[in-house]
């Protein structure tokens, strides 16, 4: 039964989708009078405050210092629509989740307020509260009602979770209808509330209104995302237990190569068994699976994921377990289907492994953040010029105005990682690209080589071959630590890998 077709919507639901004409639900005041009776009462505890609470605190405090004196508003964002009656999983804002705490579980809707004190900001969050039995939201709201998604938390109970104040959303219009020029908003994550506080904005502003003039908002979006560049030591610890899950994925996967191997296409396998260790260990993949088999390895977002695996290909799995807390890992490694690296393939493998491991090598405090995208590409360039592939020396080859290698690795090097998968993505590039290590900070290492199977200035054995290797960095004190170091790496290792568990 489809959790939409026999509801009637309660008269505080959203506009219904097409449902009414097929709704079955009684209506009578006998039937609401039945249903909201005979139920037994329930335990009801408020929990302790959870372990990341107190880190989520700490992040507001730093937010509110560089907004003194501002309303600052984070929604959680809103279920979206998939087709008709149907909505994609719900995942509440980045930016939410950081400062609230709340993953996983957090309620579609929820919305975090800041509000300016002589102290700095006093920090509530309003979402909409359980209806009691006695409401017909209890039976007949598919989209919240407890008849159709379980039970929801209540007011006390979130406060106490989260050690934040709570309250219902209806009293969130007050803030809205309050709304000013010290008023700033995350502007992605609700397309409803934004066209709300846009429009109490000009109602404020009168004559000097301006629809367009959204800077403040643009300054917090940036500060929530560079405010995440250095991870605490919550964030690290959920990183690791992602890398481990992902681990776990990637070992399923071969394990059922098979299986996969049998079936015309196999990637969709590849892509499905690593899904279903997501979801046992975690809330989600991280992002969409890349299940690239043969030269489909080339193509650096394949995931239409539709193609056969055959051995004596290379297939590229790049994928990630994202916990319950949002941060997800991201980890490439490229293996032979039949356990064995050709002669060509190891050569391609060993040398995407070189520039990784160069890469790697420099990393520390105090370096810049592009300095190991170059270290990379100096490999890359070098390797490619041996083989003959480049009309210029591979000293020509990197010059700013040539980049003649680039053809074969078109991606950069790096990205940070966290909540999202490439996290911070609104900072400033001189913290960003042009940023300075700090300890906590943690982003991949993924060179690559992907040679078109029509590209006609490699060799023919070359053509059709795509590895990529990625690897989860932790910036440390004095120097760096791999995250994902126990997954094989080398040719020899992924070999032996494959061999035992296939």
């Amino acid at each position: 039964m489809s959790s939409q077709q026999t509801s009637e919507q309660s008269t505080s639901t959203p506009e219904p989708r097409a449902t009414s004409n097929r709704s079955t639900t009684p209506g009578s005041d006998g039937f609401k009078e039945y249903i909201g009776s005979g139920w037994a009462d329930r335990a009801e505890p408020v929990p302790d405050a959870r372990e990341q609470a107190s880190f989520a605190a700490a992040r507001r405090a730093r937010i509110s210092e560089l907004h003194p004196g501002k309303r600052l508003i984070v929604p959680a964002g809103r279920l979206k629509q998939r087709s008709n009656d149907t909505d994609y999983a719900f995942r509440a804002h980045s930016a939410f989740a950081h400062l609230t705490g709340w993953g996983s579980d957090s309620e579609p809707g929820s919305v975090l307020v800041l509000e300016p004190t002589a102290a700095g900001h006093e920090a509530t969050l309003y979402f909409r509260e359980r209806a009691g039995r006695y409401s017909d939201e209890f039976y007949a709201n598919p989209e919240i009602g407890e008849f159709w998604i379980g039970p929801r938390p209540s007011l006390a109970q979130v406060a106490g979770d989260l050690a934040l104040a709570t309250r219902g959303i209806a009293d969130l219009t007050a803030v809205v209808d309050s709304t000013d020029a010290g008023t700033l908003l995350v502007r992605e994550a609700d397309d409803e509330l934004t066209d709300r506080i846009d429009t109490a904005r000009l109602v404020a502003a009168g004559d000097d209104a301006s629809a367009e003039d959204h800077e403040g908002d643009d300054r917090l979006a940036r500060d929530l995302s560079e405010l995440r560049l250095v991870k605490d030591s919550y964030e690290v610890g959920e990183l690791r237990v992602a890398v481990d899950a992902t681990a776990r994925g990637f070992d399923d996967v071969i394990g059922d190569l098979e299986r996969i191997t049998a079936h015309p296409r196999g990637e969709r396998l590849v892509e499905g068994v690593f899904n279903g260790r997501a979801r046992a260990d975690g809330n989600a993949v991280g992002y969409d699976t890349i299940a690239a088999s043969g030269p489909h390895a080339c193509i650096l977002h394949w995931t239409r994921n539709d193609g056969p695996v055959i051995p004596g290909d290379l297939i590229l799995l790049d994928a990630g377990v994202e916990v319950d807390s949002y941060y997800t890992a991201d980890i490439t490694r490229t293996l032979p289907i039949d356990g064995t690296f050709t002669e060509t393939q190891r050569l391609v493998y060993e040398t995407v492994r070189e520039a990784a491991d160069a890469a790697f090598a420099i990393v520390r405090p105090g370096i810049r953040f592009r300095e190991i995208h170059a270290t990379a590409m100096g490999v890359i360039a070098r390797r490619t010029a041996e083989w003959g592939l480049l009309p210029v020396t591979a000293e020509e080859a990197l010059e700013a105005d040539n980049q003649h290698h680039r053809r074969y690795m078109v991606h950069g090097t790096s990205h940070h990682l966290g909540l999202d998968v490439h996290d911070c993505a609104q900072a400033r590039r001189e913290l960003y690209l042009d940023g300075v290590l700090q300890p906590g900070m943690t982003f991949t290492i993924e060179p690559g080589l992907y040679f078109q199977p029509d590209d006609l200035t490699v060799p023919e054995r070359f053509r059709g071959i795509g590895v990529r290797i990625e690897d989860n960095i932790l910036v440390t004190a004095d120097g760096a630590e791999n995250l994902s170091i126990a997954i094989p790496r080398t040719a020899d290792d992924v070999e032996a890998w494959v061999q035992r568990l296939r």
